[in-house]
């Protein structure tokens, strides 16, 4: 299990806006992570106190991220993405901050060539509940000099 102060030194992202709290499981397939951040007071997701179930992207981004760091952690600097498209997402709640229990954020690989990656990706509720599906493709920025 890997915990949120090393997740940080993984994801580009700082202070609130790193979401994961920790991952469970990971391997070269995939990546199952929880958070809880998304009952936090300060949430930079939430627009007056709410957060869209779409903004499980982000969530479900993070765990990619953090997959692909943690598959690629020879390399000497982690490489740059941006979500390149969006497929199949599908809302199955509102909201995000109406869950009481943590998230579940699981990403399985479907196909990576080292210059772009696509992911299925999924946010359950701690009722097992799914929240929000779909399918990304991440598109990787060329490794510094």
């Amino acid at each position: 299990m890997i915990e949120r102060p090393a997740i940080a030194g993984l994801v580009p992202h700082a202070g609130s806006m790193c979401l994961i709290d920790r991952v469970l499981h990971w391997d070269a397939a995939g990546i199952s992570c929880t958070s809880a951040s998304h009952r936090l007071v300060g949430n930079p997701l939430a627009r007056r106190g709410a957060i869209a179930a779409i903004c499980g992207v982000e969530y479900a981004a993070q765990a990619m991220a953090i997959h692909g760091r943690l598959v690629d952690a020879d390399a000497a600097r982690p490489r740059a993405g941006f979500l390149a498209s969006l497929r199949d997402v599908a809302c199955s709640a509102d909201r995000l901050d109406l869950v009481d229990g943590d998230l579940t954020i699981a990403a399985g690989r479907l196909f990576g060539d080292g210059n772009s990656v696509i992911y299925r990706f999924t946010v359950h509720g701690d009722d097992d509940r799914l929240l929000l599906s779909g399918q990304a493709a991440v598109v990787l920025a060329a490794a510094p000099p």
